[in-house]
C-alpha cells in the first residue's frame, strides 16, 4: 500500500436544457467521492478543473476545498459531494485533480481522469487509483 493514495470517482448526471440569451445551455450535475486508500490521513487542500465542450471552448476552474469543505480523511475513509457545469453544447468532457497535504506535511496532487457529459444516452463513471 502506497503512503499517500486516493481512489477518485466522477460520475456525471445530465440534468436538463435551457435557453439563455437566444443560446441553449446543457445543465449537468456530477458527484465525486475520493477515498483514502493510503497509510496516512491527508486533507484536501483544493480542486482544478478542466471543462470542454464539443466546439473545443475550455473553461479553468481552481479553487480550494470542494462546496465549501477541506476534509481530513484518515486512511479507509471517504468523502462525496456534488456540484455542477453548464454547455453551450450537448457534449463535453471534465478532467482536473485535487491537492492534498498529508498528515506528515507531503504535499500531493490526485489526477481526475477524463469523463464524459452527455446529454443523452448513457454516462459511465471515472476512477483513478494514486
Amino acid at each position: 500500500m502506497s503512503t499517500y493514495q486516493f481512489q477518485i470517482e466522477a460520475t456525471p448526471n445530465y440534468l436538463t436544457c435551457t435557453e439563455e440569451a437566444g443560446q441553449s445551455l446543457y445543465h449537468f450535475a456530477y458527484t465525486v467521492i475520493f477515498t483514502n486508500t493510503g497509510s496516512v490521513p491527508a486533507q484536501l487542500i483544493a480542486r482544478h478543473w478542466i471543462i470542454t465542450d464539443a466546439q473545443g471552448q475550455t473553461e479553468e476552474v481552481k479553487g480550494l476545498g470542494v462546496i465549501g469543505q477541506q476534509p481530513l480523511l484518515n486512511p479507509g475513509e471517504s468523502f462525496q459531494y456534488a456540484s455542477g457545469s453548464r454547455l453551450h453544447t450537448a457534449h463535453g468532457t471534465m478532467h482536473g485533480s485535487f491537492f492534498f497535504v498529508a498528515a506528515d506535511g507531503h504535499r500531493f496532487d490526485v489526477p481526475v481522469p477524463l469523463f464524459v457529459l452527455q446529454a443523452h444516452g448513457q454516462t459511465t463513471p471515472s476512477r483513478t487509483l494514486h
